[in-house]
């Protein structure tokens, strides 16, 4: 379907599909269908996936493995696992985009319901499932493969409200499934899958190089992270981030099945606000595999977000592998410092009690929460203090750096001294 500025907007479908694919396997199955009730959008299980023996639940507690239409949890519009397969921002514009030549920033995401959004999206989406209009028959929305020029030019036509070609719908259209309000696309090179992300048409500095150093020193710092890199095309540097949900194989690829922190917590995109790195942690102590190690992990990379002036961390930020029985924090993603006029800040997520400040004395204060110490979290704090400013400079240049943009970035996003006040680096020491 192709774009057209005074195009009708489509019939609402009746029902989607979901497929899986099942942990080790390289071709999905129908697991059930999504439907609009009284209640909201929900999900019921299909009697031939229930028989199978490997079977497993598209999230536990949510979706249960049960027959019947499956009840939805208090406050939620549609089940969480759910939606965490479906496009946010940048997705839904470009969709709105190929299918009524709606112009770039202005378009109204709400023209459209989810199940339209589900259907119209990439088969390569995030994670382990895709949504199909038939139960029987698989058939993947997948684009040919594009060169970054032109994903590059598709992009900056959607953000500047122009419609589509045919070929740059094509192009663009592999990148509709996966989630952010940047604009971003997918591509395969060899064995590796990549997100592609672009520079914005109103980025007022260099946001894909600042996202890749952010995410360089995190992994120097010790923090599991997804690799990165960057490459260039029509003179503009595109970040290369290579995906940690998909495992290539001889015979083909596998994915993983994953869910947002948000649906973790049992939380809708309306209630967002109220998530909180304090629940998120009772959650791991309780559900995940290697807890301890996961704590850890967690709270490493929230003073990594405070350190980089990251205030982005919502809950759609932090994700966990799902294999059907136990849970385990994937690597860590978009860790993009954000421009910031003043010096206060808060972090997107809770993490102490009602307090967000993006403070190093807060997340000491909320120690206890990972299973750390006083001395282990300041260890973990000043360790990272160390690394930043060692691989500082190294990494800058390996980014390409230029002297004002570093002069931007340093004590302003990276080592803010908002981020200290409260805070003695020296007393671990003593």
């Amino acid at each position: 379907m192709t774009s057209n500025p005074a195009g009708p907007k489509p019939e609402a479908p009746r029902e989607a599909y979901v497929w899986i694919w099942l942990p080790g396997q390289v071709a999905p199955v129908v697991a059930g269908r999504l439907a609009p009730t009284a209640q909201g959008m929900q999900f019921n299980y299909g009697q031939s996936y229930l028989a199978r023996d490997d079977a497993i639940a598209l999230y536990t507690p949510e979706l249960p493995l049960q027959r019947g239409s499956l009840p939805l949890l208090p406050g939620m519009s549609m089940p969480g696992c759910l939606r965490d397969a479906s496009p946010d921002a940048w997705g839904r514009r470009v969709i709105i985009n190929r299918l009524l030549g709606v112009k770039g920033r202005d378009a109204d995401t709400a023209v459209l319901d989810e199940l339209s959004y589900l259907l119209e999206s990439g088969s390569d989406r995030i994670g382990a499932l895709d949504f199909q209009r038939s139960a029987t028959e698989y058939v993947p929305r997948q684009a040919a493969q594009a060169t970054l020029e032109e994903l590059l030019e598709s992009a900056e036509r959607v953000e500047k409200g122009l419609p589509l070609t045919p070929e740059l719908a094509q192009a663009l259209h592999h990148g509709m499934s996966i989630g952010g309000a940047r604009p971003k696309a997918l591509i395969t090179d060899g064995e590796r899958k990549y997100i592609a992300k672009f520079s914005s048409t109103t980025d007022l500095y260099s946001v894909v190089k600042t996202e890749f150093v952010a995410m360089r020193l995190a992994a120097l710092a010790g923090i599991d992270v997804a690799p990165v890199k960057l490459a260039h095309a029509s003179g503009k540097d595109v970040l290369l981030v290579e995906r940690f949900d998909r495992q290539f194989t001889p015979t083909g690829w596998q994915r993983k099945a994953m869910v947002s922190s948000l649906t973790l917590l049992g939380l809708d995109e309306m209630m967002a606000r109220y998530a909180g790195y304090e629940q998120l942690a009772e959650i791991i102590r309780h559900r995940f595999a290697l807890p301890k190690q996961m704590l850890r992990e967690l709270f490493a990379r929230l003073v990594f977000n405070i350190l980089c002036g990251n205030t982005d961390d919502h809950a759609r930020n932090h994700s966990a592998f799902w294999g059907g029985r136990q849970l385990r924090l994937t690597p860590a993603y978009d860790i993009c410092p954000q421009h910031r006029a003043g010096n206060e800040a808060t972090q997107a997520m809770l993490i102490r009690g009602d307090n967000r400040f993006s403070r190093l004395d807060v997340c000491v204060g909320a120690a206890d929460q990972f299973l750390l110490s006083d001395h282990e979290a300041r260890a973990v704090i000043d360790g990272q203090i160390d690394s930043i400013q060692t691989h500082w400079d190294a990494v800058c240049e390996e980014a390409g750096l230029t002297a004002v943009d570093k002069a931007l970035l340093w004590r302003r996003q990276f080592l803010n001294p908002f981020a200290f006040e409260g805070y003695d680096i020296e007393e671990m020491h003593r």
